[in-house]
């Protein structure tokens, strides 16, 4: 079986662990990085920030992604951004590789590192390999696309439920991209994913890990999850009066770019792009939209709860957000 490179990035004894801020999505990573940077500055540092965030990497996808905007970006040297056209794809061992050899580089300017996103699954590469899951094979999913476009991914997870009771528990009946994975997987391999996951526990981030000697981590985390659901809610009514329609309807005009791409399977994207085809109107496409978000958020909470020894802040707190600030300061300041 193919497998992906198992990387194990090092830094030098001298070397302060590379400060990595995670949280679900809507948690307020990218002012705290932003803060940050501002903090490095006024004391003669200079630090980077590498996205890991699998929707920043696409170009085109500004509004519905919360992409930094053009005067943050020009403020702080960011990473990992606008790289692909929306027609490409971006995995998590490139992920890995590409952080790996950013994080070099940008020491080897005498700056400092941060990376910040809530991409788990790319976490998960970088800080530990990915291992033993087989490489997506095209002529499989395409077949598998089809399928469930023409029975519907319900039905889908169905059959993924006969094959593999364990995956089909923890998914939900309309998660297409994990369904369709997982179902994958199977005809790849002969064997359930949850089998495969369960002969290597840390591969999805669920059976907990330490975190690596060079990584330091920390993690907001909402105490509050209905407040969370309120900031996400408005953010997006905040994105489709900013232009999100407009966004989509332009990418639309690309004859190359459909719904199946993982670009336009993003968050948000996605819904809005059902919305424009006229298969929901704008009201289930906002209710669709924000029940997606919050399964995002959901499973990122998921993936970092299992990562033992990470530091913990609530974003809405006041206090513990500036305790975050000045934990991050402490952190470049070793």
């Amino acid at each position: 079986m193919h497998t992906e490179p198992h990387i194990q990035p090092k830094h030098a004894p001298d070397q302060a662990p590379i400060l990595c801020i995670v949280g679900p999505t809507g948690a307020g990573k990218t002012y705290l990085a932003m803060a940050l940077a501002e903090h490095a500055k006024s004391i003669g540092q200079t630090v980077e920030l590498i996205s890991m965030d699998s929707a920043l990497v696409y170009r085109g996808l500004n509004i519905g992604s919360a992409k930094p905007t053009k005067a943050e970006q020009v403020a702080v040297q960011h990473h990992l951004i606008d790289i692909l056209e929306p027609t490409e794809s971006y995995s998590a061992a490139r992920f890995a590789n590409d952080a790996k050899r950013l994080c070099e580089e940008i020491r080897g300017r005498g700056n400092i590192p941060v990376v910040v996103g809530g991409t788990m699954l790319y976490w998960r590469a970088w800080a530990h390999g990915l291992s033993s899951l087989p490489p997506a094979d095209p002529e499989i999913r395409a077949r598998l696309d089809e399928q469930g476009k023409a029975i519907g991914w319900p039905a889908m997870h169905t059959e993924l439920a006969k094959l593999d009771p364990v995956t089909a528990a923890r998914l939900q009946p309309n998660d297409s991209q994990r369904v369709q994975r997982a179902l994958e997987v199977y005809e790849i391999t002969g064997k359930p994913l949850s089998e495969l996951l369960a002969n290597s526990p840390s591969e999805d981030g669920r059976e907990g890990s330490a975190i690596p000697t060079w990584i330091d981590l920390i993690s907001l985390e909402p105490s509050d999850r209905a407040r969370l659901h309120q900031s996400l809610e408005k953010r997006f009514d905040e994105m489709l009066v900013g232009g999100l329609l407009e966004e989509v309807e332009a990418l639309r005009k690309n004859p190359d770019l459909h719904a199946d791409l993982p670009a336009i399977r993003s968050v948000g994207y996605r819904q809005v792009w059902e919305y424009l085809d006229g298969e929901v109107d704008q009201e289930e496409m906002r209710y669709k939209a924000l029940a997606a978000t919050r399964q995002l958020g959901k499973r990122q909470l998921t993936w970092l709860r299992a990562i033992a020894g990470r530091k913990t802040f609530d974003p809405f707190n006041p206090t513990e957000l500036n305790a975050a600030l000045d934990y991050c300061k402490q952190s470049i300041g070793k």
